[in-house]
């Protein structure tokens, strides 16, 4: 990988590694990734499907072939279904959107089953209490650590090519606000990964 690959990696694999090596994925579990096309779903899907896993990706339409490319088994329109309603129920859930319904999100775990909130709210903090004390599901919302173990199980994963990094694109430094709209409005596929140049060299 050059620079620029390598950079769009610990953010979004650190924190899949963690959450997806909590929930124990074995051969043939139902996986949804729900907000699938950042750069922590992205590596999600790719480290789900790369452990035998049937995987569901969840995103806005325009992400579907991009998604079904790194191994998406199927997809969900957030716009036009609501996976919670279907009565499909899933092994592990693994969201990046803030405010994903706790309460239905629950209900589409199978017995045993664990959900993932890569970005809890101090609400799904305290019902994850309960909830793992009081039922036969798991919440797991403690964050990832940034280890250099974390950093060499990534590596190894790439090496031997169960998933690789996604580059939305490269911007300078400047243009970092709009760099943030990207990822406000959904277009980027992966990360978005800023270049920062070395000025006094520049000079």
């Amino acid at each position: 990988m050059d620079f620029t690959e390598a950079a769009a990696v610990p953010l979004g694999g650190l924190n899949a590694l963690h959450f997806l090596g909590r929930a124990n994925i074995q051969p043939g579990d139902e996986v949804l990734v729900n907000g699938a096309g950042g750069s922590i779903g992205d590596h999600a899907v790719q480290l789900a499907k790369s452990s035998g896993a049937r995987v569901t990706a969840v995103d806005h339409g325009r992400k579907e072939g991009f998604l079904r490319r790194l191994g998406a088994d199927a997809f969900v329109d957030y716009r036009q279904t609501d996976f919670t309603a279907g009565g499909q129920t899933y092994d592990i859930i693994l969201s990046m959107v803030a405010g994903a319904p706790y309460d239905r999100c629950i209900r589409a775990l199978r017995p045993g089953g664990s959900y993932l909130i890569a970005n809890p709210r101090l609400s799904d903090m305290l019902r994850a209490l309960i909830t793992n004390r009081f039922t036969r599901r798991r919440v797991v919302v403690a964050f990832a650590p940034e280890t250099r173990a974390g950093l060499d199980a990534l590596r190894e994963l790439i090496e031997q090519g169960k998933i690789g990094p996604i580059v939305d694109r490269v911007e300078p430094m400047e243009q970092a606000p709009e760099a943030h709209r990207r990822v406000e409005r959904e277009e980027r596929l992966g990360a978005i990964v800023l270049a920062i140049e070395d000025r006094l060299e520049a000079r």
